[in-house]
C-alpha cells in the first residue's frame, strides 16, 4: 500500500511538471491549476491588476499627431527569443504548431498580406515582431496570432480588446473585424476569450516599457486553429483571405474615424 501511494504521488508530480512544460512548448498551455489556456502567450494580467481610469484621465485629453493613419500589425511570437529582460519569461514561448508549421510563420504571412492591402489605401503600416517598441503609438494596434488545441477538431477565430480600453474605441473595431472575418472565412466565432488575450502583455503599458501607448486602440485576433487541418489550410495556404477580412475591417474603422481619404 505504501509503495502504491509513493508511485501515485510521483506520477502526480510528473504530470504537474509536464503541464508546466506545456506552458512553453505545447500547443495548449496549462497553469498550475490545470486551467486550459490557448492562444496568446501565458502570464496575461488578471482584470484586478489593471489600474482604474481615474489616475490616467490625461489619456482622454491626448491628441493624435497630424499625418496619415498608422497601423501596427504585430506578428505574434516572431522573434520571441529577442524579448528584452522585462519580458524574459516569454522568450521560450514559441506559440502553437500544426502540420509542421510554426505559428509565427502563419502570423507573418497574414500580417504581410494585410499590410500590402492597407498600404495601397495610403495607410502607414508597421509590421512589428513580438517585442513592441517602447510606448508604441498608432491609430490602431493589431496583434495577430493563431490558436492551438489538443483537440484537432476544434476550429474558429476570436478577437479581444484589453480589459480596460482607455481610448473607448476597441469594442467598435473588434465588432467590425468579427463581422468581416466571419463572412470572409466561413469560420465560427470561438467564445473562449482567455485572460491571456484580455491581459496580453503588449497592452500592459503601466507594467512594461515595451507595450502600446495607452491612447493606442488595441486588439488581439486568433485567426484560427493551427492544429485544425481545415483552419491551417486557410491560414497558411490562403493568407490573403484572413488578411482581406482584417484589412477591410481596419479600413472601415479608420474611415469611421475620419482617418482615410
Amino acid at each position: 500500500m505504501v509503495n502504491l501511494l509513493l508511485v501515485t504521488n510521483r506520477l502526480t508530480i510528473l504530470l504537474a511538471v509536464a503541464g508546466l512544460l506545456l506552458v512553453f512548448n505545447g500547443v495548449i498551455y496549462f497553469t498550475a491549476s490545470n486551467e486550459a489556456i490557448t492562444g496568446a502567450p501565458p502570464y496575461g494580467e488578471f482584470e484586478s491588476e489593471i489600474p482604474n481610469l481615474d489616475p490616467y484621465a490625461w489619456v482622454k485629453n491626448w491628441k493624435r499627431p497630424d499625418g496619415p493613419a498608422r497601423v501596427g500589425l504585430q506578428v505574434g511570437h516572431w522573434g520571441s527569443k529577442d524579448f528584452p529582460d522585462e519580458l524574459a519569461k516569454l522568450r521560450n514561448n514559441t506559440g502553437a504548431t500544426g502540420g509542421g508549421i510554426a505559428e509565427w510563420e502563419v502570423n507573418k504571412k497574414i500580417a504581410e498580406e494585410t499590410a500590402a492591402m492597407l498600404e495601397k489605401e495610403g495607410v502607414i503600416v508597421d509590421i512589428l515582431p513580438a517585442t513592441v517598441p517602447v510606448s508604441y503609438q498608432a491609430d490602431l494596434f493589431v496583434a495577430i496570432h493563431a490558436d492551438g488545441s489538443e483537440d484537432t477538431r476544434k476550429s474558429g477565430f476570436k478577437l479581444a480588446s484589453p480589459w480596460r480600453d482607455y481610448t473607448g474605441n476597441s469594442a467598435e473595431i473588434v465588432r467590425i473585424i468579427e463581422e468581416e472575418y466571419a463572412q470572409a472565412t466561413g469560420l465560427e466565432k470561438d467564445p473562449n476569450i482567455t485572460r491571456n488575450m484580455r491581459g496580453y502583455y503588449a497592452f500592459s503599458w503601466w507594467k512594461y516599457e515595451h507595450s502600446v501607448h495607452p491612447a493606442t486602440t488595441s486588439l488581439i485576433i486568433e485567426t484560427g486553429f493551427l492544429t485544425n487541418s481545415s483552419d491551417r489550410r486557410l491560414l497558411f495556404t490562403n493568407p490573403e483571405v484572413p488578411a482581406g477580412a482584417i484589412s477591410k475591417g481596419i479600413l472601415i474603422y479608420l474611415n469611421n474615424k475620419g482617418l482615410t481619404n
